[in-house]
């Protein structure tokens, strides 16, 4: 049993935290972000309520107020009156609470007229809001220690987040602070996850601790004390008096606020908002608390106390205060975002309403590793069920793998059990596991190798990997060992297949021997791992029996138009093929098309009458029924001369045959798959894929296809200029750029392809037109090599204009090759060589600025 690593309990601690605790964090984050802006929202729903139209007349005294807020409300004690200094702002004047409320009701007053503004629509609804997000809707004291705890977890989110994403090239800022918009799918998810966490990071921590400041009395006594801040005990609210004793009380005549207001502004005339608290008992003084115009933030409060008659009872301004002092009122302006102004508070409210977005990926993330997980336990559980061969000799395979979120070992586990069914002895280990010394055991050794960020190995395999790069000849020879690796990564990464390869390199510098070259897979490829299953198989590395990966299934297509591009051509024909797919699919400009061909009816039907064989015979095939012709049709078919006992033992022989790629030359707004499709013959006739397609399938038919990713030919998500150079078939995966780049109103393009007459193979030449006219194409160079008076090639032509490439280089252009390696891609790979000069060249394609898709 493998023992759990500190960074696995942390991330075990991180996903636990987070898919419990991080659930109503969310909620948290939703209602926090309403109430930063209540003000403005109340405002808004309430026009001509907390503010009226200015007026050049001078406001209404403090008393006058008071006694309008009297008139109308002559049964409620008023408690206090807020004014403001700023133009049109309404006064608020509070009454004291009911029996068993904690506040009393405000109402709002015309500050020119005393006029009774209307009440204030939604804010019983922000306060509940707000009893939601401090409490939980909970009595306050069990709801304060939830919300406490929920603080801190917030806070061990961050910290146990940070821990988990810590890059391990420590300076490598774009690490840090920046988003691999190429990733796709859950790769994507975590390094947008990281990477925004690591900006939210110092924002959830100033949530959490202010929290937990206000949660926990231990912690704001503990604060307090540090700051020798007196607050006083909390308390349960007294038992307000009956309805006849308030009635009584607020008949009682007003104190006159105009000598005490009078000493305030005298005293304080830099005031902005000032509210008074009257006195409760006649005789006693009127208590101010007052913020200045030129206060640092919302809670920079002064306070004053004043006798009825104006006189100073006591002055507490807020530069008086302790250093520490003035520290803890910036709690709830930090936690509110307001110390930084507005700004500040848009940030905080963005990261409030972040919060729900890092619960949803992180439950994504999470569900995606069940999947996982459930989808190993499958393959172990396959594993387990079959047998070990009985008195199998010599060494046993070893099957190492290296996982970082689950993938590798589910291949791994795949693996063996196809190899345990073939009669082999297999032996699963995670690298994590693996001794060193134990390679030099073992015959022959199979590594499927996940990579970790920028081509490092995951975390479990550090430790292997190290003890790896430090052996020697003399301390591990390996002359004996037959090994092979899989490399599954991210053709997004620079390093691709980085821990992949490193380990193939290691393995042979130490003398072990390649069953044959590394298999790169780009995020989870079935096109590679169906190359590792063949290569295993035709390496033999114990086994006869055939046997292959799970992959993606074909669906049926429709063929709906076929239609020849350049007839009259010296070329060969070239045909646009249409496909009109049966269910829904999307795919990207750059994707690719896989064609499972078919042999023609006439070839099946030759074979069958020299076979002896009947074409319409059942026989099972993959545990489907079907008749014979049907199943050579899509198989290699054996030796003419070859006999089969039946028809079944015919099938069972049988390989399918090897999917054909075609570059798509249609988006996905098309709504259907367009190819452009060359007809290739040799000797025997038309070829395979190119046959099918261009002359046997019919009209109207079925094509069985899929489609395939290929990101490292996707185009950049920037509006940056593109330039797209190609030759003959390769023209399809420009023009699904173009359509593309068209589609959304990128008009910074420039198309250079190559063919030979224009009078024949001026490929799409309607829709090239169109483009210009369109201005979609800033620059176009059309080169045919059989015409005279023009450039040889297409890598002739850029050449001839070097100086245009390097300033749109210069501009961030983006480089697309497409078409025959042979000839133009090493011509235009050398011309760009020439141009750049060969660092800058290789600088385009470690940036992701010179992609190619040639065949």
């Amino acid at each position: 049993m493998r023992r759990p690593t500190l960074r696995s309990i942390w991330f075990q601690l991180h996903w636990l935290v987070g898919i419990t605790a991080g659930t109503l964090l969310m909620l948290i984050g939703l209602t926090g972000a309403l109430l930063a802006f209540r003000d403005e929202l109340l405002d808004a729903f309430n026009p001509g309520v907390r503010s009226v139209a200015v007026r050049h007349v001078p406001v209404l005294d403090p008393d006058a107020l008071i006694n309008a807020a009297r008139a109308a409300y002559p049964h409620e004690r008023i408690a206090g009156i807020a004014v403001s200094a700023t133009p049109g702002a309404a006064a608020r004047v509070t009454f004291a609470p009911a029996s068993g409320q904690r506040r009393g009701e405000t109402v709002y007053v015309d500050p020119y007229s005393g006029a009774m503004l209307p009440p204030l629509r939604g804010d019983a609804g922000f306060e509940w809001i707000e009893s939601l997000h401090r409490w939980l809707l909970l009595p306050r004291e069990p709801g304060r220690a939830v919300l406490g705890t929920l603080a801190l977890c917030l806070a061990g989110l961050a910290l146990t987040g940070l821990y988990l994403r810590w890059p391990r090239r420590l300076a490598d800022w774009r690490a840090w602070f920046v988003v691999n918009r190429k990733l796709e799918g859950r790769s994507f998810l975590w390094n947008l996850h990281a990477v925004a966490g690591t900006f939210a990071l110092p924002l959830y921590l100033v949530f959490a601790l202010t929290g937990a400041y206000w949660s926990f009395d231990i912690v704001r006594d503990t604060v307090d004390g540090w700051a020798d801040t007196r607050r006083a005990p909390r308390m349960v609210a007294p038992e307000r008096a009956g309805k006849a004793k308030r009635m009584q009380i607020a008949a009682r005549p007003l104190p006159r606020l105009a000598p005490s207001w009078d000493a305030f502004v005298r005293r304080a005339p830099t005031w902005s908002t000032a509210s008074l608290r009257l006195p409760e008992k006649p005789g006693q003084p009127v208590q101010v608390t007052w913020l200045a115009s030129d206060a640092p933030h919302v809670r920079a409060r002064n306070r004053m106390t004043l006798g009825l008659d104006g006189s100073i009872v006591k002055d507490e301004p807020y530069g008086a205060l302790s250093a520490a002092q003035r520290a803890v009122t910036t709690i709830y302006p930090l936690h509110m975002g307001s110390y930084f102004g507005m700004p500040g508070r848009i940030v905080m409210m963005l990261a409030a309403l972040a919060l729900p977005a890092f619960g949803i990926t992180g439950w994504m993330l999470y569900l995606g590793r069940r999947r996982a997980a459930r989808a190993v336990a499958r393959e172990r559980a396959l594993l387990d069920a079959i047998d070990a061969p009985a008195g199998a000799g010599g060494s046993p395979t070893l099957l190492a793998f290296a996982t970082q979120s689950g993938q590798a070992e589910r291949i791994a586990l795949h693996t063996a059990a196809a190899l345990r069914r073939a009669g082999m002895t297999v032996q699963v280990q995670p690298l994590a596991e693996l001794a060193l010394a134990e390679l030099g055991r073992y015959d022959t050794a199979l590594f499927v190798a996940s990579s970790y960020g920028e081509g490092e190995p995951p975390d479990a395999a550090r430790r292997f990997s190290q003890q790896l790069h430090a052996a020697t000849n003399t301390s591990l020879p390996l002359p004996n060992l037959r090994y092979a690796v899989l490399g599954l990564g991210d053709r997004n990464y620079a390093s691709f297949c980085g821990f992949g390869h490193a380990l193939d390199r290691r393995l042979h510098a130490l003398g072990a021997r390649p069953l044959f070259p590394i298999i790169e897979v780009d995020q989870g490829d079935g096109a590679a791992l169906a190359r590792w299953a063949r290569a295993i198989d035709a390496g033999d590395p114990g086994g006869e029996g055939g046997w292959t990966l799970p992959d993606a299934p074909f669906p049926a297509w429709r063929l709906a138009a076929r239609t020849e591009l350049n007839r009259g051509s010296l070329g060969a024909p070239l045909f646009e093929i249409t496909l009109e797919p049966t269910a829904d699919v999307a795919w990207r400009a750059g994707d690719l098309v896989e064609i499972l061909p078919c042999h023609a009816p006439a070839v099946v039907a030759a074979y069958l009458a020299g076979s002896g064989l009947r074409g319409d015979a059942a026989v099972a095939w993959h545990g489907e029924k079907c008749t014979l012709a049907e199943v050579l049709a899509s198989s290699e078919l054996p030796n003419a001369g070859h006999r089969f006992g039946s028809d079944q033992e015919c099938a069972d022989a049988l390989k399918a045959l090897v999917p054909r790629r075609y570059s798509i030359a249609s988006i996905a707004a098309d709504g259907v798959v367009q190819l452009l499709v060359r007809q290739q013959r040799h000797e025997q006739g038309l070829g395979l894929a190119s046959g099918w397609l261009t002359e046997h399938v019919p009209i109207g038919g079925t094509v069985r296809a899929r489609l395939a990713a290929n990101p490292g030919f996707h185009g950049p998500a920037e509006d940056v200029p593109c330039i797209y150079i190609g030759n003959g078939s390769g023209m399809a995966g420009l023009r699904g750029h173009l359509r593309e780049r068209a589609h959304a109103g990128r008009g910074r393009n420039w198309l250079l392809f190559g063919e030979r007459q224009r009078a024949f193979d001026c490929l799409c030449a309607d829709e090239i037109a169109a483009w210009q006219a369109a201005g979609m194409l800033a620059e176009l160079d059309l080169v045919f090599s059989r015409d005279s008076g023009e450039a040889a090639y297409v890598q002739d032509r850029l050449r001839a204009r070097a100086n245009q490439l390097r300033a749109w280089v210069a501009q961030g252009a983006v480089i697309h090759v497409c078409g025959s390696l042979q000839g133009m891609a090493g011509g235009v790979d050398a011309a760009l060589g020439e141009i750049l000069g060969a660092d800058g060249r290789d600088a385009l394609m470690a940036q992701g600025r010179y992609r190619r898709d040639v065949y």
